[in-house]
């Protein structure tokens, strides 16, 4: 099994690179590439060039590793190892000039399925504002040299974050969750970056984070982080974070927020 420890650096170098390239493009227009799920939901040139630059970082120096990416698809490995990149998470916040956006990189061991595999390393960062949020399998979570810790809810209510789908349909049920976790909010965050959202709750910025509908590209390297840091995360189906639902919070507010919510 390779060492944590050993792709922490490649991943923080690419994610430096990759986001410094997004946030270029970003300075220089953005070019809307395509929609996918729905007219809302796009595609920017800039997410694909971004993916591509760390597809061919990761190749050049791990050429054994797999490889999963919400751009480009999936690619098998030999090694073991997979990397799953979402290479601008928050492309819309991006395309509208919201510097809340973010670069996720992690890789797993195991078949590349949230059921099945370990994650290894996940690395969050945010070039807009140059904050980079890592964590290896075992030695915690960590922005850049500051060790990160969640935070315990008090009584006086938990600040929550979420996002909506893009397909109308969905925000119904979106809007009566949030209706029954409001007794237990302070108040409520919508940010538009899964990645952040699930930094942030490591970071102990957010009490916690739930969300319906996510890829593994989207929580793969967010999720790593909040265990790093002492917090806990699971959804469904099969109580890991996935399209159904994933919840990520502190052990105080955890079990509480999961029962509310029915994941």
């Amino acid at each position: 099994m390779t060492d944590a420890e050993e792709l922490l650096p490649i991943a923080v170098d690419i994610a430096r690179e990759a986001g410094e390239l997004a946030r270029r493009r970003r300075s220089e227009g953005v070019a809307i590439a395509a929609t996918k799920s729905t007219i809302a939901d796009i595609v920017t040139e800039a997410d694909r060039e971004v993916e591509n630059l760390i597809r061919a970082r990761l190749a050049a120096v791990r050429p054994d590793d797999g490889f999963l990416g919400e751009e480009s698809g999936a690619e098998g490995g030999t090694s073991g190892i997979t990397w799953v990149v979402d290479p601008i998470d928050g492309t819309v916040n991006y395309a509208y000039g919201i510097p809340h956006y973010a670069v996720s990189i992690a890789a797993v061991a195991g078949d590349p399925d949230p059921a099945r595999w370990a994650a290894l390393v996940g690395v969050v960062y945010a070039p807009a504002i140059d904050e980079l949020f890592s964590a290896a399998r075992g030695t915690g979570a960590w922005l850049g040299t500051q060790r990160l810790a969640v935070v315990h809810a008090t009584d006086a209510g938990a600040l929550l974050a979420t996002g909506f789908g893009y397909d109308p349909a969905t925000h119904g049920p979106d809007l009566e969750r949030v209706r029954r976790v409001m007794p237990l909010a302070r108040d409520l965050r919508r940010g538009g970056s899964a990645a952040l959202d699930l930094a942030y709750v490591a970071a102990g910025r957010l009490d916690g984070y739930f969300e319906r509908g996510l890829h593994p590209w989207d929580h793969a390297a967010g999720a790593l982080l909040v265990t790093e840091a002492g917090g806990l995360v699971d959804g469904s189906p099969d109580g890991v974070p996935g399209r159904q639902m994933t919840i990520a919070a502190g052990p105080g507010l955890f079990e509480r927020l999961r029962e509310v919510i029915g994941s």
